[in-house]
C-alpha cells in the first residue's frame, strides 16, 4: 500500500491563521446521525466516510443518488453527507475543522477558493498512486482544471465538475432572428466580435418582443465579475498579483471590455437594471430570447422551457475563454491521518467521480473526462453543447482573498455596477478596479 505523505511546505497550522485565511477570501445525512460538532468527524465508523458539502435541493438530492450508484464501487464503504450553508459560514467552518485537525474525511470545495487553503496547510495532499489502484488519473481531467488543483507539486483537489458561466436560448426567436446554425447549435461566428454581439442582441430583442439578452447583475456579489473576467482574458488581458502589490494589469483592455458591457446593459438589448433574479425571470418568462448565466439554472430554464438551448460563451473579442469555477474534493488537515481511512476516503471520491453522469443532469459538466465520453453523456441536452467550455475555462485568480463567495469578487461587482448602472466612465472604473485590488494585496496572506 502506498504511503500517506505529509504536504510539502506550508507553515504551522493554527487557529489564528485557518481563521484569517477563511474570513478572508439541519444536516442532511446519508447513513448515520446528525452533525454534533466538529469533533464528531475523528468518532465516525471505520467503514464510514464522512463528507461536508454545500449541497442542498436538486443537487443534494443528486448527490445522495450519486453515492447510491457509488456502492458497487466501494464495498463495506458508506458515505455520510453533512450539508452546510454555503459561502462564507462553510469556508470558516471548514477551515476551522481543519485547524483543529477535527475536519471530516473529505470536503467539497470550490477550487478557487484552494489558494487560500493549500499553502496554509488547511488540507492535505491526495495520494495519486492510491486514486490509480481505483481508476483515477490526472489524465481524466481537463488541463485547465488539474493544473488549479496543484501547489507545490502536489495535488490538493479533485475536481468534481465544472460549472461555466455559458449562454442559455430559446430556439424559436434565435431561429427567428437567424443566429442558430443547420443542426439548431448557436451561430457562434455571429457573436464574435463586440459589434456582431451587440447587433445578434438587437435581432434578438425584435424576435422576443422585449429584451434580446437578459444579465441579471444589480446588486449581485458576483454576476458583474463573471461577465468581466471571461471577456478581460478572451482580450487577451492579463492578471499578475504579487503579495503586496501593485497589480500587473491592463487598463486599456479593461476600459474595453467595461465599455462593451455598459452597451450590452444600455436598455436597448437588455434591461438596464435586471438584478439576478428578475434576469432569470426575464429569460423563464420568455421576456428575453437569450440569458448569460451560469450552467447551475439549466433546471430552472428547462422547467420553462422543455427545449432550452445553451452553448459556451462565445469568444467575443479573439482568445477563447469562458468564466468558470468547479465542485471540487479535498481532504480537511489530519496531523496523523489513519492510512487506511484515507485509503477508503480516496475509493469513495474514485467511485463517485465514476457516478458523474448522474450529476450531469444538473447541468453541471463532470470533471472526469470519461463520463463525458459516453454515448449516455451524448444524449443529455443541451448539456453535450457546451461541455467543450471546460477546454478554456478562466478560474479567479489564483490568490488567497479571491475565490467563489468572497469579498474580493464583490468588491469587483461593485464598481462594475457603477460603470453599468450608474454611467462611471469605463476608464475610471479600470482605475477603481485597480485600486482595489491593490488593497487587497496589501493585506499580508495568511501563508
Amino acid at each position: 500500500m502506498t504511503g500517506m505523505p505529509p504536504p510539502v511546505g506550508p507553515p504551522r497550522l493554527t487557529r489564528r491563521r485557518a481563521l484569517t485565511g477563511a474570513l478572508a477570501s439541519g444536516a442532511a445525512l446519508l447513513g448515520a446521525g446528525a452533525l454534533s460538532g466538529c469533533g464528531s468527524a475523528q468518532a465516525a465508523d471505520a467503514s464510514t466516510v464522512r463528507l461536508w458539502d454545500l449541497f442542498s435541493g436538486a443537487d443534494g438530492g443528486l448527490l445522495n443518488d450519486m453515492v447510491r450508484a457509488a456502492g458497487p464501487d466501494m464495498p463495506g464503504t458508506t458515505i455520510e453527507r453533512t450539508v452546510l450553508e454555503w459561502g462564507p459560514p462553510y469556508y470558516t467552518k471548514l477551515a476551522m475543522a481543519s485547524a483543529g485537525g477535527r475536519g471530516p474525511d473529505v470536503a467539497v470545495a470550490h477550487m478557487s477558493r484552494l489558494a487560500g487553503y493549500a499553502p496554509t496547510g488547511l488540507v492535505d495532499p491526495w495520494d495519486l498512486d492510491v486514486l490509480a489502484e481505483y481508476g483515477i488519473g490526472p489524465a481524466d481531467f481537463a488541463d485547465t482544471l488539474w493544473s488549479r488543483a496543484q501547489h507545490r507539486g502536489r495535488t490538493y483537489a479533485i475536481p468534481l465538475d465544472t460549472h461555466p458561466f455559458i449562454v442559455f436560448f430559446h430556439p424559436e426567436p434565435t431561429a427567428e432572428a437567424g443566429l442558430l446554425t443547420k443542426d439548431g447549435t448557436l451561430d457562434a461566428e455571429a457573436f464574435s466580435s463586440p459589434d456582431r454581439f451587440l447587433a445578434a442582441g438587437r435581432e434578438l430583442a425584435k424576435a422576443s418582443g422585449k429584451h434580446g439578452i437578459a444579465f441579471g447583475y444589480v446588486n449581485d456579489p458576483a454576476q458583474g465579475w463573471r461577465l468581466f473576467y471571461g471577456l478581460y482574458r478572451q482580450t487577451g488581458g492579463t492578471l499578475h498579483l504579487p503579495e503586496g502589490g501593485p497589480a500587473e494589469v491592463d487598463e486599456d483592455r479593461m476600459a474595453e471590455v467595461i465599455a462593451f458591457m455598459a452597451k450590452l446593459t444600455d436598455g436597448r438589448v437588455n434591461s438596464k437594471r435586471l438584478d439576478y433574479y428578475s434576469g432569470i425571470a426575464s429569460f423563464a418568462n420568455r421576456q428575453a430570447a437569450m440569458t448569460l448565466s451560469g450552467e447551475w439554472e439549466l433546471g430552472t430554464f428547462r422547467a420553462a422551457d422543455k427545449n432550452v438551448g445553451a452553448a459556451p460563451f462565445p469568444t467575443v473579442f479573439g482568445t477563447p475563454a469562458v468564466y468558470a469555477d468547479s465542485h471540487s474534493f479535498v481532504l480537511p488537515h489530519r496531523p496523523d491521518p489513519d492510512p487506511e481511512r484515507r485509503r477508503r476516503t480516496h475509493r469513495a471520491v474514485a467511485a463517485l467521480l465514476k457516478a458523474g453522469q448522474i450529476w450531469a443532469t444538473a447541468g453541471h459538466i463532470p470533471a472526469y473526462g470519461p463520463v463525458t465520453r459516453t454515448r449516455a453523456y451524448a444524449r443529455l441536452q443541451p448539456q453535450v453543447h457546451y461541455a467543450g467550455a471546460q477546454d478554456h475555462v478562466v478560474l479567479d485568480p489564483s490568490v488567497w482573498f479571491a475565490g467563489s463567495g468572497s469579498d474580493f469578487q464583490t468588491a469587483m461587482s461593485q464598481v462594475l455596477q457603477q460603470a453599468l448602472l450608474d454611467g462611471l466612465a469605463p476608464d475610471r472604473a479600470a482605475r477603481a478596479m485597480v485600486r482595489r485590488l491593490n488593497t487587497f494585496l496589501s493585506k499580508p496572506s495568511p501563508a
